[in-house]
């Protein structure tokens, strides 16, 4: 057995909780949109055509914001095609997954879904084939309660109220290569800053979200943000950040450690916008949205679009089966999203359903949660108050990418108001149990009020619409408090929650 400790002090206070940590994403790529959160034929559909039951498990998982329609889609996406009666909204060709887009959902109806479902949107510009006067023509049709032509067509639509739409995406990855309508960081820079300031015309109380290069990994990252808030600092509130993790080659033990790149990624992306701040002599930060991260295996064949002359509808496409191990990897993610909330002040999870999703259906049919649900939903629903910095003592282990990884990562938050302090911690051993201790004197007076492992023998394990069940977090008995510390046990490859309070 393995031995960790951790300290908790309110002393350490990192930032807020804050909601929108706990967003997601729903894109028009595969089976997202449709037979995903609208399927009129599935038994649970409302007079909308929405899954009621995929709304009910999105509520389950606590979801904060849902950012919209892409994503790559949205580079090419004519906005318009998607208002006015469904039976005149043509049909397109979506080049970014190679699909054919119908149209039946579009702004009104994402909008209606959002309100069910209790999400905040997130809605995205398409600056990839189109630009300024498109996006603010999308922003009047939102957000303007009346009396001109966009709003007013809303109006006619059936939205009397406007949406007041509170977060704009200027655009998605325009670094990519793959990316309808990629640009030099030079050119999105100069466009972002102009669309930004166009858009603030009309509404300035929106909060802009300027694209940063797509992954780490690309040749473009770093200079890119350091080029593209060059040009948009003083019209941006945040710069994006996405990130995708998979065990590749069976290295198990590299990817339990992947959240070491995500730190790295944050800390990157930081002293870049600091660097910028600082070069313009500002007083204003530019925080993270890190609007996609998960667990995905791109390499599969499921994530491969169709070519040729097949343009299908909503085809089965990056419908990723999760197992335990993946699981424990997005806790470990939410746990550095969690750490850094003085700077990122919000994240999509992408997607939400059936696309690399924590929640899967069936057409027609049933839903169920995969395993990578259970740590967001816990995390979403239990994480209050303030987020502590753990002071964290633990063995490593050698990983072939990352070197030396502890064992064990872990953050704290505490309610000030009742006093609650919830532990959320990963080990990342792949065959030892950790015997955790958590110095408890700077909060003294807790008790367990509950804790829970996920975990599994067989860390390959994976839900399915007959059982999602199996692997569903269960209580770990074996945590305890006496003499101002607390102490469990933490099965090997395992998320873990502790509640303690008064």
């Amino acid at each position: 057995m393995l031995h960790a400790s951790v300290s908790v002090d309110p002393a350490f206070r990192v930032g807020p909780v804050r909601r929108r940590t706990f967003g997601s994403f729903v894109e028009h790529l595969g089976r997202c949109v449709y037979t995903g959160i609208h399927d009129p034929e599935a038994p649970s559909a409302d007079e909308d055509g929405f899954r009621r039951d995929v709304i009910d498990l999105t509520r389950e998982l606590g979801i904060s914001t849902v950012r919209y329609p892409g994503g790559n889609f949205v580079s090419g996406y004519r906005w318009e095609d998607g208002i006015g009666p469904v039976a005149d909204r043509p049909r397109r060709l979506d080049l970014a997954w190679h699909s054919t887009e119908p149209n039946i959902v579009g702004v009104d109806e994402f909008m209606k879904w959002s309100a069910k479902s209790g999400t905040e949107p997130m809605m995205a510009v398409n600056l990839g084939t189109r630009g300024i006067q498109e996006a603010l023509d999308l922003l009047e049709y939102c957000n303007v309660p009346g009396g001109t032509h966009w709003s007013d067509l809303r109006r006619a639509n059936g939205a009397e109220d406007p949406y007041r739409i509170r977060m704009w995406c200027l655009g998605n990855e325009m670094d990519g290569p793959w990316q309808v309508g990629a640009r030099t960081a030079d050119e999105y820079g100069r466009l972002a800053a102009r669309t930004a300031s166009a858009m603030r015309m009309v509404d300035p109380g929106i909060e802009l979200v300027a694209c940063g290069s797509s992954a780490s990994m690309m040749p473009t990252f770093g200079e890119w943000e350091r080029t593209v808030l060059g040009h948009t600092h003083e019209q941006v509130d945040y710069i994006s950040a996405h990130a995708y993790y998979f065990e590749e080659d069976g290295d198990l033990g590299s990817f339990l450690a992947s959240s070491v790149d995500m730190d790295h990624f944050i800390e990157s992306v930081v002293a870049a916008a600091d660097l910028v701040r600082a070069q313009k002599k500002e007083k204003k930060r530019i925080h993270l949205s890190f609007d996609e991260w998960n667990v995905w295996y791109q390499k599969r064949a499921d994530s491969k679009p169709p070519t040729g002359d097949d343009w299908p509808v909503a085809p089965v496409l990056l419908e990723d089966r999760y197992n335990v191990a993946d699981a424990v990897v997005v806790g470990s993610l939410l746990i550095s999203l969690l750490r850094r909330t003085d700077r990122v002040h919000a994240a999509s999870l992408a997607q939400l359903v059936n696309v690399i999703a924590p929640i899967m259906t069936e057409p027609g049919g049933r839903a169920w949660r995969q395993t990578t649900f259970h740590p967001f939903a816990q995390a979403s629903n239990l994480a209050h108050g303030d987020v502590l910095r753990l002071a964290i003592d633990a063995p490593e282990y050698e990983t072939a990418r990352f070197g030396g990884v502890p064992v064990i990562d872990a953050v704290a938050t505490r309610d000030p108001e009742s006093g609650e302090v919830v532990i959320f911690a990963v080990n990342r051993s792949t065959t030892d149990e950790v015997a955790l201790d958590v110095d408890l004197r700077a909060v003294p007076g807790l008790r367990v009020l509950g804790a829970t492992s996920l975990s599994n023998p067989d860390h390959t394990w994976s839900a399915t619409a007959d059982d999602d069940a199996s692997v569903a977090p269960v209580a770990n008995t074996t945590a305890s408090v006496a003499d101002g510390r607390a102490s469990a046990l933490l099965p090997p490859v395992s998320w873990n929650v502790i509640r303690l309070g008064r």
